[in-house]
């Protein structure tokens, strides 16, 4: 990529656009439960606090940057199982939901698509978005994996154990295409998971590594041939081989900068 950039610290106001004064409160102060704790799976520190607002920044500034060159991605965020008054899933603040409220507010877009192709179901993204007309969720993620009460999301797509390529994939290119159509977004926010891969420790589904790149190359050229612009998260990825992981994640950097044909 020709531009690497180092977000700074989201402020506070962006943040209240979608969670609670009295949650982000708690963040900065260190006053988290012990069940508050327990739920989103880290011990509380002021290092991660200001880790996870530098995230937030991060998923916006990819938003900004992709209006102007079709698509941005953030090396962290994802962080889809927060919730507008607690974290879940060892998501502290929700970074697509902060960004698209962030943008509908700046009157930056008028119509949002969230893409959420991690293969566990964004409910903090879901329920934060409910009564949002503006912001369309979409979520392909397994039907028995975590979180195991699922939100309503605008469509949900559950996927069985062991799903292979072909059936992913033509899941995939059934949906998408008819809710670019349909919904018709001026924005998409695209996360990324590579915790479908069937080397996932946690992800019980069977995509191999070919299988996951087609999922990007198909997003992004749809995308790209409707000249919509795309933030990208990276979301999860738990496989045993580290190098597996890095690998997955390195290839959605290499079809989106082919893609949209970046220098």
């Amino acid at each position: 990529m020709q531009n690497l950039v180092a977000p700074k610290r989201c402020l506070e106001e962006t943040v209240l656009l979608t969670h609670t004064a009295s949650y982000l409160q708690q963040l900065l102060c260190q006053t988290l439960t012990e069940r508050q704790q327990r739920v989103i799976g880290f011990t509380q520190s002021q290092e991660l606090t200001e880790r996870e607002l530098i995230i937030m920044q991060g998923t916006i500034d990819c938003a900004l940057a992709a209006l102007q060159t079709g698509v941005a991605l953030n090396v962290a965020g994802g962080t889809h199982h927060a919730f507008a008054d607690h974290g879940e899933g060892f998501c502290l603040l929700n970074d697509m939901a902060i960004a698209s409220n962030y943008l509908l507010v700046q009157g930056l877009v008028k119509q949002i698509l969230i893409v959420d192709l991690d293969v566990h179901q964004g409910n903090g993204t879901a329920k934060l978005f409910e009564d949002e007309p503006r912001v369309f969720t979409f979520s392909m993620h397994g039907a028995t994996n975590y979180p195991f009460k699922k939100e309503r999301s605008d469509l949900d797509i559950g996927l069985p154990n062991g799903l292979t390529n072909e059936a992913y994939l033509d899941l995939l290119y059934q949906h998408l295409p008819q809710l670019l159509e349909t919904v018709k977004p001026d924005f998409v926010f695209y996360l990324a998971g590579v915790d479908i891969l069937e080397t996932d420790k946690f992800g019980k589904l069977g995509i191999s590594m070919q299988g996951c790149k087609e999922r990007d190359r198909f997003v992004f050229s749809q995308l790209k041939s409707r000249t919509i612009p795309c933030a990208v998260a990276l979301g999860g990825g738990y496989s045993a081989d580290v190098n597996v992981i890095v690998e997955a994640h390195c290839q959605t950097f290499r079809l989106a900068k082919d893609i949209f044909e970046l220098i």
